[in-house]
């Protein structure tokens, strides 16, 4: 490979610490499940970080954004200009996810990987690989370099999260016509029918929606990325946001992050990142089910229940920093409720409700 992106390592999870936060999790005061998934946070938070009650008080969310050539196409009914200004936005405090943030305790960073906006805005982090992707419709995404960078710029921004002690992230994406990207991702890592996967976005017509369906089969047809190798996928028909995801996903997963993913594209990286490296998938979680049709689908390839469904589609980690706080609860729970033995009780062993 490139650049040393074959010295990834990542640590596997500790089983023996989640078997023994299992045990705990039964001997609570409760029916035996009846916590549902927050006692599925619990148990793989003690697996992911090795501490039966990990602080999470240091939180972050990380959202990547890019520019696609693909627009060119007419897949969106915003001008790619919007990227630039919605970055300005985040720099003013003003988007939904500032404000989301904010709400869950967590630190805002944004980079941008691949925007074509003329200056990259003041708090926002500049990192750009290029000025956008190329029109996949016509030629590759990326070159395999670009991928690799983007792919880089998404671990740091982890690494250096982590020297800051971020215990546990949220990642998402912005970019005009990333929908497009990310059917296209999916299509290429799935092989499940374009239509399946493809959603209205940012609210295209039924002319545009039908037509952002032909490009991307088009794309794929002309393409023919190999759904086992996700770099070829990145570099064929992905984005720079995508790839940069598909980074600090590898990235938390290299230093026991556990790591929120947001909607669709976000998901759609989060695929790409276990194909690429299988040892992720234990350190990831689902926040949100999006409308975009295709985001059901991505996860039950992966195998994840979503915590929440509130017909959400905006990007921007906004699902996922939306549940921050549950995870905060769950380990609140673990740590403070009574267990069985302080009433004088053995558990109960009966089924789960």
């Amino acid at each position: 490979m490139i650049n040393g992106i074959e010295k990834i390592e990542i640590p596997p999870v500790d089983k023996e610490t989640a078997g023994k936060m299992k045990q705990h999790v039964d001997q609570l005061t409760k029916p035996v499940g009846s916590l549902g998934q927050l006692e599925e946070i619990m148990i793989r938070l003690a697996a992911i970080t090795g501490e039966m009650f990990p602080d999470l008080s240091q939180k972050a969310v990380a959202v990547f954004c890019g520019d696609h050539g693909v627009t060119e196409e007419g897949v969106s009914p915003y001008p790619k200009e919007v990227t630039g200004l919605m970055m300005q936005t985040f720099d003013r405090g003003k988007a939904a996810v500032n404000l989301l943030a904010e709400a869950a305790g967590a630190g805002l960073v944004v980079v941008d990987v691949g925007s074509e906006w003329e200056e990259t805005p003041g708090s926002v982090l500049s990192a750009r690989v290029r000025k956008g992707t190329r029109n996949f419709l016509k030629e590759k995404a990326m070159t395999r370099q670009e991928v690799v960078e983007a792919i880089r710029v998404g671990r740091e921004t982890v690494r250096q999260l982590g020297e800051k002690n971020v215990r546990l992230l949220a990642v998402g994406e912005l970019g005009i016509g990333n929908t497009t990207a990310g059917a296209a991702v999916a299509a290429g890592l799935t092989g499940k029918p374009v239509s399946s996967l493809t959603g209205k976005g940012s609210g295209v017509s039924p002319e545009a929606y039908a037509r952002k369906c032909e490009v991307i089969q088009k794309a794929i047809d002309f393409h023919r990325p190999d759904p086992e190798n996700p770099l070829e996928v990145l570099e064929k028909v992905g984005g720079l946001e995508i790839a940069a995801m598909v980074g600090a996903y590898v990235g938390a997963a290299e230093h026991r992050i556990p790591v929120i993913m947001d909607g669709f594209i976000s998901t759609a990286a989060a695929l790409a990142a276990v194909r690429w490296k299988p040892e992720v998938r234990p350190c990831l979680f689902a926040s949100h089910l999006s409308v975009e049709p295709g985001h059901a689908v991505l996860l039950d390839e992966l195998g994840f229940k979503p915590l929440l469904h509130a017909e959400m589609r905006l990007g921007e980690a906004s699902g996922a920093a939306l549940v921050m706080p549950m995870f905060e609860t769950a380990v609140k729970l673990a740590r403070n409720m009574a267990v069985f033995a302080d009433l004088g009780l053995s558990a109960p062993q009966g089924e789960k409700n």
